[in-house]
């Protein structure tokens, strides 16, 4: 147990992963008379912020309207619109360069740091807090928070011990597994039930097999019967499909998958948001100026040459069939298999182990102004233990920046 000192502020944060090291400097620097201490159960810290973007760390995307960029988040988009016109992507960029970090940007859209490696992100936090006076607790985890009267809480932390503070912060990632999620039900909170989101699609279907490592770079995917549409580029893997426009479907229809047991119907349109009856005048086209060239050999500039000739084959045409030749029966099956093709999903494949998951402490509980609770003051929420989530493409961690920035903030007052 720490000595308190009359005028000393103790604030704790429980999670050393982004959201927790971002609000733990960003309270240390606001007000660096308080005594900040981060507790993390595990031995290692940031080991999301290691592996993401495949090592590289997609540490936020290049959308600067807080309007355009809350429509990236599932769940959380009304409330991060409010929060976004306080901190968005633009501030990180600042908060970053102003550490000697350069992020930049790829076509995409998502923001890497100039070196391609997570560590560059890593050290810069380890070296931020280490000049904040941030006080790092790893292997320690939270067996429960129990307020005081006076508006201060005591941790019982996971050895038995306890630990005084006047302020506490939960930034401990996802609450799937978390024994946490009880502590904080018991508080009084509502914790809604995690689901995997960001995960690819598994099917056993003659139409992909064989052709694993195949992308398609801009199809359009949707549930059925009345899901919306998700765009992007999208891969054929050895078990099925991914790629953005999966990951941001699975993302979308997170609970309705989780509810369908992860069995359920999508369409594909290989070619994006282009209309079977503008596909069907290109057809025609073909058939009037090339109709002597065969079928085989002049596919759709979207569609690889492998998955086409897939195609030719599943609709039982020959490849000896001219274009002038194709039968009016096999041109409207073919079309509705390039914009319509149905596929039945047998299960999920995780995406960097349930990289993201919806699920968390309902939103409507936390004062976004603050990122405090409702109901316990002093009490306050950021990142990923939020029923917050957002599609591929440094959203998730764009979220975590900003409830820990505000969070910092308001922890940080006296």
């Amino acid at each position: 147990m720490i000595p308190s000192a009359p005028s000393e502020k103790h604030i704790a944060i429980i999670g050393g992963g982004a959201a927790g090291f971002f609000t733990a400097i960003t309270a240390a620097e606001t007000d660096p008379s308080a005594s900040v201490t981060l507790f993390e159960q595990s031995g290692s810290y940031l080991s999301k912020v290691k592996i993401s973007g495949g090592g590289r760390c997609n540490v936020t995307h290049s959308c600067f309207d807080p309007v355009l960029l809350s429509k990236n988040y599932p769940r959380g988009s009304r409330e991060l619109r409010g929060a976004f016109h306080r901190w968005q992507p633009s501030n990180t960029v600042e908060w970053f360069a102003a550490r000697g970090v350069t992020l930049k940007t790829e076509a995409d859209g998502r923001m890497f740091p100039d070196t391609d490696s997570s560590q560059t992100i890593i050290d810069c936090f380890m070296k931020a807090t280490r000049d904040a006076g941030v006080t790092l607790r790893p292997k320690t985890g939270l067996r429960d928070i129990t307020p005081s009267a006076e508006g201060k809480f005591l941790l019982t932390l996971a050895d038995g011990s306890t630990f005084p503070a006047d302020k506490v912060c939960i930034t401990s990632g996802s609450l799937k597994t978390s024994p946490l999620a009880s502590a904080i039900s018991a508080l009084g909170h509502t914790v809604e039930t995690p689901a995997p989101s960001l995960f690819a699609f598994n099917l056993n279907d003659p139409r992909t097999e064989g052709l694993a490592g195949l992308a398609v770079l801009n199809a359009s995917v949707r549930a059925i019967p009345k899901g919306n549409p998700q765009t992007g580029p999208l891969l054929i893997t050895h078990r099925g499909l991914s790629g953005p426009a999966i990951l941001r479907l699975s993302a979308w229809e997170a609970r309705r998958f989780q509810e369908d047991r992860y069995h359920f119907e999508i369409a594909v349109n290989w070619i994006g948001k282009i209309s079977e009856n503008k596909l069907r005048q290109r057809f025609s086209e073909l058939r009037n100026s090339s109709g002597k060239s065969l079928v085989k050999n002049r596919s759709p500039e979207e569609i690889p040459r492998r998955l086409w000739e897939r195609m030719l084959e599943t609709m039982t045409i020959s490849p000896t069939t001219q274009w002038s030749q194709l039968a009016k029966d096999k041109e409207n099956a073919l079309l509705r298999e390039i914009t319509d093709a149905r596929f039945q999903v047998l299960g999920k494949t995780t995406n960097k182990d349930e990289f993201v998951t919806c699920g968390g402490v309902r939103l409507r509980e936390i004062d976004f102004r603050t990122m405090e609770s409702k109901t316990i003051p002093g009490l306050h929420f950021a990142g990923e233990c939020l029923d917050i989530d957002g599609i591929t493409g440094g959203f998730n961690f764009q979220a975590a920046w900003t409830t820990a920035h505000i969070a910092g903030l308001a922890i940080a007052e006296r």
